[in-house]
């Protein structure tokens, strides 16, 4: 299967705050947080946003900021019919081979999402901790 990346448009902002909300909310539950609609959106803002893809459409989105050491991933989530087809995969490379000019690749996953395995088994360590999150990062050496 064939994925790709297509940049998103503020029109895609309802779309990614349904599907992070859809996503998130049990963990913001559980360990007691506040979703907030305004704040997601001032943060899509100053971000670069994605949509991931395939032939038939649009499989999810990822979130990304950068600072002069790494590359973070702020939101990546995939509708969960489209879970465990690869693209979750594919798309980690490719932000891999993204963050090579600045070295790290970073994240923050909620300690009880299993995402992290994921996360692991695509190269991604657990480099601390805070609260309900595990900090994680991938060493992205340039070619």
């Amino acid at each position: 299967m064939a994925f790709h990346l297509r940049a998103a448009t503020d029109q895609d902002l309802p779309f990614a705050r349904s599907l992070t909300f859809a996503a998130m909310s049990r963990y913001y539950r559980q360990y007691g947080l506040v979703w907030s609609n305004d704040g997601f959106d001032v943060a899509w803002a100053g971000r670069e946003n994605w949509l991931v893809c395939n032939e038939d459409g649009v499989m999810g989105f990822i979130s990304l900021s950068r600072d002069s050491r790494a590359l973070y991933i702020r939101e990546l989530h995939m509708f969960e019919a489209c879970r465990g087809l690869g693209a979750g995969s594919w798309v980690l490379e490719q932000m891999a081979l993204k963050a090579q000019a600045l070295g790290l690749l970073r994240l923050t996953v909620f300690k009880t999402n299993p995402a992290r395995r994921l996360y692991q088994r695509r190269g991604l360590s657990i480099v601390g901790e805070e609260d309900c999150f595990w900090r994680m990062e991938r060493v992205c050496p340039s070619s």
